[in-house]
């Protein structure tokens, strides 16, 4: 995620609806709220839509329709679009949630309904972004590890003591211990527990499953 998860844009037709989704919006915070009367305007703003929140119709006055924009987005996959509608058809809304829309509101729109609609798309925004956080640091501490290192975290990851390591490695337990030692200095680990969650953290980012566990190059 960006700097611009903050960053929030109306596109909606209707001025009254509009103004009151700003105020919504705007009140008591630092978040950036961008205002739109269509699709078009937004389109020849040429702003940057990133990791941005995007409030929009699903009817759209001008060339640009809704379901255009909505495939437009799609090439910007950070951003997260809000489609508010009414009188659609369940084929209609599974259609719109299918272009790529994250969720749909009811029109007329409420402006506390938005407000906290947008407020609960920030949290997730911010969790999402000190999880990558948390990620890259585990990758950057775990990626001096030399492939016996590796080796023998995925031992300790899977539960195994200094002996079994030892015997699943063919190594010598007092190696073992030497290997433990450069593994927690190398990872700035204070103790294993940390060391583990590191690992489990690393192991998320990449996907990995099962005792499988890879780090640096």
């Amino acid at each position: 995620m960006t700097e611009n998860g903050d960053h929030i844009h109306l596109i909606l037709p209707d001025a009254a609806e509009r103004a009151a989704c700003f105020r919504a919006l705007a009140a008591g915070g630092t978040r950036v709220v961008r205002a739109f009367a269509s699709a078009d305007a937004w389109l020849d703003a040429q702003v940057e839509a990133g990791e941005a929140i995007l409030l929009l119709r699903w009817h759209q006055p001008g060339a640009t329709s809704g379901a255009a924009l909505l495939d437009h987005l799609a090439a910007q996959p950070g951003a997260v679009v809000f489609v508010a509608a009414e009188r659609l058809s369940i084929a209609e809304s599974r259609a719109v949630l299918r272009s790529g829309a994250h969720d749909l509101l009811p029109a007329p729109l409420d402006p506390r309904l938005v407000r906290r609609t947008i407020d609960r798309a920030l949290g997730d925004w911010q969790d999402r972004r000190r999880a990558l956080a948390a990620h890259r640091d585990a990758e950057t501490r775990l990626a001096a590890l030399t492939p016996r290192e590796r080796d023998i975290l995925a031992s300790i990851a899977a539960g195994l003591g200094n002996k079994a390591i030892a015997r699943r490695l063919d190594l010598s337990p007092r190696t073992v211990e030497v290997h433990r030692a450069n593994i927690m200095r190398r990872a700035g680990a204070a103790n294993v527990a940390e060391l583990l969650r590191l690992a489990f953290i690393a192991e998320q980012a990449r996907g990995t499953a099962g005792d499988s566990i890879r780090y640096g190059a």
